[in-house]
């Protein structure tokens, strides 16, 4: 059995990460089977070492997300825990500190800074920084859409692109657009709503609506991207499992010089007629050896929603699963 004793060095930081009758610390036990003792602003971990270590690591994380003016939630926690989690299955993300202590990946605004909530969300921002193109694939709730416009937000605010441009394949796939009522915007809005709702959160409403009256922020129905190229912008194709190869490879060759692309979909949700090949599905083989190009896959580890979404689409993997191997 290990014992470790952590000190803190501000009374008002120690309380709110223990949060209310300290069920941060308690979270942490459950998660860990470790027992966390709180005596002022003095923590004693006892538990088995790897365990007692990954407490330690996680209560040490969240004390600097508080310094850096972090409000902690359940969400906060669980993600620490996964990142804790993460370094002892030797992961190559997320990095270490000196001192042991969590690196976890980030997207700041002026609004509000996000971090990596597990170790493929860290991989999949440090992927964002650094590749032109990336593939972020898995279930809902994982958080490949809400980081990939988040990142988008980052990079437009501090002036490093001239644009941000959604796109999202509409009905389907099918794209009868023409046949819904209103604008062209009216008519595509439903169906970007989660990245709308994503560049709310990273940026102030009055800038957005701002931004989108300018054309600065650009909502581009997958149809009408044809022909063009796309400088100084970061776009963003949602829901890509269901483009058809010819949309995707359109897709991908508007990307133009200064220019960014994130696709994000999830291959076991493709809504294409019965038959239809899916674009993204054939891209993520076509262009695996193709350098300047990542692809992150996401899985049930990774969903940030509620838990019951986690196991949601665990059980649902296990159906198909068992679908396919011709068990009942």
């Amino acid at each position: 059995m290990a014992h470790i004793v952590l000190t803190f060095d501000n009374n008002k930081f120690a309380g709110a990460l223990y949060g209310p009758f300290d069920e941060n610390l308690a979270r942490i036990e459950q998660k860990l089977g470790v027992d966390i003792r709180s005596k002022g602003n003095q923590i004693a971990i006892k538990g088995e070492p790897i365990a007692a270590e990954q407490a330690r690591r996680t209560l040490d994380y969240l004390y600097g997300l508080i310094q850096n003016g972090a409000e902690l939630s359940a969400s906060e926690v669980d993600g620490a825990l996964r990142i804790a989690q993460a370094a002892d299955d030797q992961l190559s993300l997320p990095t270490f500190e000196a001192k042991g202590k969590l690196a976890a990946a980030q997207i700041s605004t002026r609004k509000r800074t996000v971090h990596a909530r597990s170790a493929n969300q860290d991989a999949y921002i440090r992927a964002l920084e650094r590749s032109e193109l990336v593939f972020g694939i898995g279930p809902a709730g994982t958080g490949k859409t809400f980081l990939a416009v988040a990142y988008a937000a980052m990079l437009l605010e501090r002036g490093m692109v001239d644009r941000i441009v959604l796109s999202r394949p509409a009905v389907e796939a099918g794209e009868r657009l023409g046949f819904l009522p209103g604008d062209m915007r009216e008519k595509v809005d439903p169906y970007l709503r989660p990245l709308y709702d994503a560049l709310y959160e990273m940026i102030p409403a009055d800038k957005v609506e701002r931004a989108l009256a300018a054309d600065v922020i650009e909502i581009a129905p997958l149809a009408f991207m044809r022909g063009r190229t796309l400088s100084n912008a970061v776009v963003i194709l949602d829901e890509a499992q269901n483009t058809t190869p010819m949309q995707m490879k359109m897709f991908l060759t508007r990307l133009g010089e200064n220019g960014r692309m994130i696709v994000t979909g999830d291959p076991s949700q493709i809504d294409l007629p019965l038959n239809t090949k899916s674009g993204l599905v054939e891209a993520l083989d076509i262009l695996k050896d193709v350098s300047g190009t990542v692809t992150v896959r996401f899985n049930e580890k990774d969903v940030v929603r509620h838990p019951l979404v986690a196991a949601i689409v665990e059980a649902y993997d296990r159906a198909q699963s068992r679908k396919s191997t011709g068990e009942k």
